[in-house]
């Protein structure tokens, strides 16, 4: 008897089942791969995906090559800066202070004996007039002012004064082109953004720096005469935007590219970085029009010798001055001039001011603050003094020293 395996003709017609399953199956895949290769096939050469021969690269490359257009680009940078740069910068001029020079006691000719800065802030017909420092004229035979554009040009003083450290040239106006416009100090923010413009070195002309006001209605001690006394407090603006030998008498300007500051000094100490110092053009600028006007300052004018009380020894105080014990500051008289204001008004040799217009006076500095910032010519003032031990009150006339 023959047996067979029922299992395995069933097991065999399930295989033959899937073959023929698997077939269509591939069948089926084959047809759709083909479609999609005919759809993708332009996109893929679009996109350089598929190999091209040397021939087909080179002509694909020139035919993009001719569908782009090219051009050159270049950065036109515009800030608040550069443009007040561009407003103010042209009306910075360097001046060069030439002193005689001598051999064996005979001139030989003229040397630059200092450089500095200048800002031309007028031009009245054929002239044009520019404010810099009294120290950077003080003591010059000739001045030599160089314009933006390097021209050089002959300049001659207008008038200087030491006590604020300001002075004003004149040069002839038909280079002039640019004239810096004022600004209002008394307007200005701690940490505004100005601009400083100078010629630091006397050889980098027209070098600008960036900075912020530091510090408004600060005080410098001042010796004049350079005898160890402080003389006078130059009342400045403090900024950190960086000032050289040079930039004195230079620009300091807002964002506006307005004058809001004339370039004065800076303190150079090892141990300092970054305060530089400017005088506030309100104040300046009455100092400016008396000396284009008369080439001097129009002050108020006394006529005594002064001295501080803190600087007279106690024996002199009781002894000589005989001031009562509890007054310990104000101003001695030390000289009085024949017809002077002080004069006529009765004042006396070791008379102690101690107070003007109702002001505390307690040194020579305040004396001179009150004065020549709060008085004018021809102004009455109200004096109190100590005379032997006694108080006493006078009005004194002021009136100007050029009449004396």
């Amino acid at each position: 008897m023959g047996y067979y395996d029922q299992d395995y003709e069933n097991r065999s017609s399930r295989q033959k089942g899937k073959k023929s399953g698997y077939f269509l199956a591939s069948l089926v895949g084959l047809i759709l791969g083909a479609l999609l290769v005919v759809i993708a096939l332009p996109k893929l050469i679009d996109y350089n995906v598929l190999p091209y021969s040397a021939e087909e690269t080179e002509q694909r490359t020139n035919n993009n090559s001719s569908n782009v257009e090219t051009q050159n680009l270049s950065l036109d940078v515009v800030t608040d800066v550069t443009q007040a740069v561009d407003k103010a910068g042209d009306a910075v001029v360097s001046i060069t202070n030439l002193q005689s020079t001598s051999f064996w006691g005979e001139e030989t000719g003229s040397a630059p004996a200092g450089t500095g800065s200048g800002v031309i802030y007028k031009k009245d017909g054929n002239k044009a007039f520019i404010v810099t420092n009294h120290h950077v004229v003080d003591g010059a035979q000739q001045l030599e002012v160089s314009l933006a554009n390097g021209t050089k040009i002959p300049a001659t003083l207008v008038g200087s004064d030491v006590w604020t450290d300001l002075a004003v040239i004149e040069v002839e106006g038909n280079e002039i082109d640019t004239v810096v416009e004022f600004g209002d100090s008394d307007a200005l923010k701690t940490g505004e953004p100005v601009i400083a413009i100078g010629n630091p070195l006397g050889t980098f002309e027209g070098s600008v720096t960036q900075g912020i006001i530091s510090g408004l209605e600060r005080t410098v001690p001042v010796d004049i005469d350079q005898n160890g006394t402080v003389d006078w407090q130059a009342e400045v603006l403090q900024t950190d935007a960086a000032i050289n030998p040079g930039n004195s008498g230079g620009a300091l300007v807002n964002i506006g590219g307005q004058l809001i500051g004339i370039n004065s000094m800076k303190i150079a100490e090892s141990a300092v970085e970054g305060i530089g110092l400017a005088i506030p053009i309100n104040y300046a600028r009455p100092i400016i029009d008396d000396l284009e006007q008369f080439g001097e300052v129009k002050r108020p004018y006394l006529g005594v010798g002064l001295q501080s009380v803190t600087e007279i020894p106690g024996y002199h105080q009781q002894q000589t001055l005989q001031l009562p014990r509890d007054i310990t500051t104000g101003v001695a008289i030390t000289q009085v001039e024949p017809n002077s204001p002080a004069a006529q008004a009765g004042l006396q040799e070791f008379d102690v001011i101690v107070e003007m217009d109702g002001e505390v006076i307690d040194d020579v500095i305040g004396l001179r603050k009150h004065l020549y910032n709060q008085k004018k010519v021809g102004d009455q003032m109200q004096v109190v003094i100590y005379r032997n031990g006694e108080k006493q009150e006078v009005t004194v006339k002021l009136s100007d020293a050029s009449t004396f």
